[in-house]
Formats: C-alpha cells, structure tokens, sequence
C-alpha cells in the first residue's frame, strides 16, 4: 500500500535525519495486507448463473461445428474441456428443447449413429438474439469506443477482445459485422485469428469519455444543485473489519482527487497512491461496462499492457475490498463490483441481458414441456390400469401399475 497524506507529514518530521529509516517505513506501509473473507451472497449471484453457462457453453460447441450439427459421441469426447459433470446424454435430457437428435452416418458406408442439431426453439431464439443486438447496437459502439479510450495507446489487441466478448456482451461477428460500419470510431489493423490483429480508435467522443462514477456526480449535482465531486462508493458487508491502520490509509485515499480513466496518465508512476486511484478507476469503470458486472481476474490481467497494470494488479480487488470483492467460486478469482449488488441480485441490468432473460425462457418452456409430456404418460398408465382392472377384478392394481410403468 502507499502512504496517506497525514502519514507522511509525520513521518517525514520524525526521520529528517535519515533517508533510509523512511524507506523502511515506508515499504512497512507499502506490505499491509487486507484479508480476504467470503461474501456468500455475491458468490451466490455466480453459482446462479452456472447452469445457463453451461448450457451457453454446449449450444456455442454445437454451432461452432460445420453446418451446426455433430456426433453425439464427438459431443461425449469434448464432455472434459465443456467442463461437463454429466454424460452429454444426462445433459440433453435434463435440458429439453435446447437440441433434436437423428440418426445419420458420419461417412457414407458407415453405421448409422445419433447426431445432434439445433431445434427450431433454439433457432427462433438466435433470431431475437440478432434483434436484441440491433436494438442495442449503439450501446455496443460505446462500450468498444471506452475499452480503447481506456488504453494507454488507444489500441487493444483485436483477439484479446475476442476472448472478453461473452464479459461485455459483444455478438460473435462484431469485428466482422459491427466494426465496418463506424469506420468513423473504430480501424481495424490486421486479421482477427493471427495474433496480430489490432482494434485502434480512430475518433474520440467526449461523451463516451465519462465514467460512471462522473456521470454519476454530475446526476447528483443536478438534482441537488450542489457540486459533488466524483467519488467511489467504500461499504463493507455486516461483520467484515479492517485493521485500524488500513482503515486510516483507506480514509486518506479515498480523500485524493478522483482520476478519470480516459485520462492520460503517462505522467504518473506506477507505483504512486495517484496511479493506483487510477487503476481502482479503471477496474470500476471494466466491471460496470461488463455484462454481470463482475470479471474472471485472469481475464483482465491478458489486459495488462495496454491499461498498464501491474504484475500484483489482483491485490487492488483486496485491498480496496469496499469496493471490489474478489469471488473463489467454480474455480477462479472473479473480480465484483460490490455496488452493483443488493442481496446477491443485479441493481441494475445490462440491457444486453434480455438475451440471457429470452435464453432461460427457452429452457424453462422445455422443461415445461417435458414435464406436460410425463403427465400425460402417467395418466395414460393409470387409465390402462384401470382398465385392466375392470377386465379381470381379480389382478392386483399396483402389480398392474408397476407393470405398465415398466412398459
């Protein structure tokens, strides 16, 4: 951690003496760790969403294939790398209405063996999903303008942003799609796929330059008509505390001056209380543009040149954990926004989620059906049954219903 204010004046009157007993002071200060504690509603906000990635997951697998359809037992030697707990088979009973199966030969004299596609519900649904991006297509050009606004060049890696298109909400085509049609933002600089492929920021809107955080102060201001400067919003859950030491650090950094993060920073060093005000500022800013508000770490950190964070950027979610929580479900560190959160559940959503809100409506019509479909099946049994029961009063009625059920 760096100094605060007060702590320096102080320190600076006891140590006019010696340079280096200030230098052990202040790596001293510099060492303080804030300890991690488990906030079991926002890592219940994650495990919600499990079983939709994972379905997400399958569905992506399944389209990615040449003309959208694949061998079920190819499907089972993938079942690893999906991060699958059940057989593909389990799965696509447990989750109807996602895929149809048929039988095909993969080659033309062999066996026939199931194959899976996409059903029509599946494919109704791309369709709104195709909707749902037009109609928020100048949502999407601002989050892209601001994620190279950000950037120390204003130049990202046209792949890495490839790989954090499900975080932000970006359709799979939009460097093929989306991008060519604001050549006015955005110039694209060699082929997606090679590495060597940048998006670079051709104009710069004032407008998408503002954070939420200023947007946010400039709300208030009007409505208060007192000026309000910007300001993160510093809350820990109920039960959770922080040394006096730290708490007096955060208290004196919270007071520095906020620094926007479309703001040239080249100047600040990067190990200075300034630059880490700036870093805090741009994390807050990634996490609020995200979908769920909340990033996998290791994900940002593929992000490091070009928003200039350093190798231990994954202590700021620590040690400004008023601010950030930093969340160990399914396996990975994933970095939230704590404001963004009341009881586990998004303040405010993404207008991007009516995709997730339309995917779970497909799934849940599935399951409707499958479950009408059983209903049915049982009461054809228990019709039988009775049936047979007239015929010959002498059989057993639950030997009966056993029998057929079996059938």
């Amino acid at each position: 951690m760096y100094f605060s204010n007060h702590l320096i004046h102080s320190l600076r009157i006891k140590n006019q003496k010696t340079h280096g007993i200030f230098m052990q002071f202040k790596a001293s200060i510099s060492s303080l760790k804030v300890a991690w504690r488990k906030d079991p509603k926002l890592d219940q906000a994650i495990e919600n969403d499990k079983k939709c990635n994972q379905c997400s997951r399958i569905v992506k697998e399944v389209l990615n294939e040449p003309g959208q359809v694949i061998p079920l037992h190819y499907l089972e030697k993938r079942r690893d790398r999906l991060r699958l707990t059940v057989k593909i088979k389990t799965f696509l009973d447990l989750n109807p209405g996602l895929f149809d199966l048929y039988m095909d030969r993969v080659r033309p004299k062999s066996e026939p063996v199931t194959f899976v596609r996409p059903s029509e519900r599946l494919r109704q649904f791309l369709e709104e999903e195709k909707r749902i991006f037009v109609d928020n297509e100048f949502l999407l050009v601002s989050k892209l303008c601001k994620l190279l606004m950000m950037s120390k060049d204003k130049v990202v890696s046209a792949d890495k942003l490839v790989q954090v298109k499900r975080e932000f909400g970006f359709p799979n085509d939009f460097l093929v799609n989306l991008v060519p049609k604001y050549q006015e933002y955005f110039k694209l600089i060699g082929e997606p796929g090679e590495g060597r492929s940048f998006l670079q920021l051709v104009k710069w809107n004032p407008e998408f330059a503002k954070s939420v955080i200023e947007v946010r102060a400039e709300e208030e201001s009007r409505l208060t008509g007192i000026r309000t400067r910007p300001a993160f919003n510093w809350k820990l859950p109920p039960g959770f505390f922080i040394r006096k030491e730290v708490r007096e650090w955060i208290r004196d950094w919270m007071e520095l001056p906020y620094i926007s993060p479309y703001a040239d920073v080249s100047h600040l060093d990067q190990s200075s209380r300034e630059m880490e005000k700036r870093n805090v500022g741009v994390f807050h800013e990634l996490l609020s543009l995200s979908l769920y508000k909340r990033i996998p770490i290791p994900i940002l950190g593929k992000f490091s040149d070009e928003y200039r964070f350093s190798n231990a950027f994954s202590n700021v979610f620590t040690r400004h954990s008023g601010i950030f929580y930093t969340s160990l479900k399914c396996g990975i560190k994933t970095a939230m926004l704590r404001e963004a959160f009341k009881d586990g559940e998004l303040i405010e959503r993404d207008p991007l989620l009516e995709i997730k809100d339309e995917f779970l409506k497909l799934l849940a019509e599935g399951h409707r059906e499958k479950a009408e479909r059983l209903r049915l099946q049982r009461e054809m049994v228990q019709e039988d049954m009775k049936m047979m029961a007239l015929s010959n009063n002498d059989l057993d009625y639950d030997k009966c219903e056993k029998e057929l059920l079996e059938e």
